[in-house]
């Protein structure tokens, strides 16, 4: 692994790096494996809900540039580069796809030229920012995005961070109020309505790790996130259920991360 800038903590373990060692990658370190290891012993789902919610954020941003003709997309709370990143899938459905990714980690923003390739039609772009911050998210998008037109603004499993409720409403609805008519809310988060004592456990350990605590939320309490848009077909699903190609034993099993996909009027 090539050396990482100083300002990278490697000794506490690291929300990015886990998600990234859950999926098979390799921008991770031996802290970061413990917990993410704790946590698989506890519910081994964890490492298919992690697969589940990064083939979501493909089959949603496939939806949105092949079908709904949407061009431009905000991708707050990026992570670390993996396979099929947004720009990727939207600009393999639209070359002229326009991307803006978001994220105050400095991890990911060392990995950061891994998302900032390009199709020569379209265009991609990095904000270092918070998601508390969604003056600054806006304010930098503007550099890239055009919002006169549609504008896909997705939150994929990072609203749980903000682990006060009004205060993640309110963020989500600063940031939809500056996107036209047309614009889409594509996003998910974690549950406890699949395994519910083992997720509450795996919240008490990830909160106890050094990591930015989080909080696990209701799918009636993801659905308020979408009040005022039209939540497009099959509603807030676990996120294996949202458009899944069908197994031959039929409906995938759901896991504890539930979404949806909303259109604004």
């Amino acid at each position: 692994m090539t050396q990482e800038p100083p300002d990278i903590d490697t000794s506490v373990s690291h929300v990015a790096r886990i998600w990234n060692y859950w999926l098979g990658g390799k921008d991770n370190y031996e802290v970061d494996r413990q917990v993410g290891d704790q946590i698989l012993q506890m519910l081994p789902d964890v490492a298919r809900l992690a697969r589940a919610s990064r083939m979501f954020l493909n089959r949603a941003v496939w939806h949105l540039a092949a079908e709904a003709g949407v061009r431009q997309f905000l991708d707050v709370g990026t992570g670390l580069p993996t396979v099929d990143n947004t720009h990727q899938v939207a600009q393999r459905a639209a070359p002229e796809s326009r991307i803006v990714y978001v994220d105050h980690d400095p991890l990911v923003l060392a990995h950061a030229r891994a998302l900032l390739t390009s199709t020569p039609e379209g265009r991609t772009d990095y904000i270092n920012a918070d998601l508390r911050e969604p003056d600054k998210i806006l304010a930098g998008a503007r550099r890239t995005l055009d919002f006169d037109r549609p504008i896909a603004l997705m939150l994929m499993g990072v609203m749980e961070f903000i682990t006060d409720d009004d205060e993640a409403y309110s963020i989500v609805r600063r940031l939809l109020e500056e996107l036209p008519s047309g614009s889409y809310l594509a996003m998910y988060d974690g549950t406890n309505v699949v395994h519910r004592e083992a997720s509450d456990q795996i919240v008490e350990v990830w909160n106890s790790s050094g990591n930015a605590p989080l909080v696990l939320r209701s799918p009636e309490q993801i659905a308020r996130f979408f009040d005022g848009l039209e939540i497009i077909e099959p509603g807030v699903v676990s996120v294996t259920r949202w458009r899944p190609e069908i197994p031959p034993g039929g409906e995938p099993e759901e896991v504890d991360a539930f979404g949806a996909v909303g259109r604004k009027p």
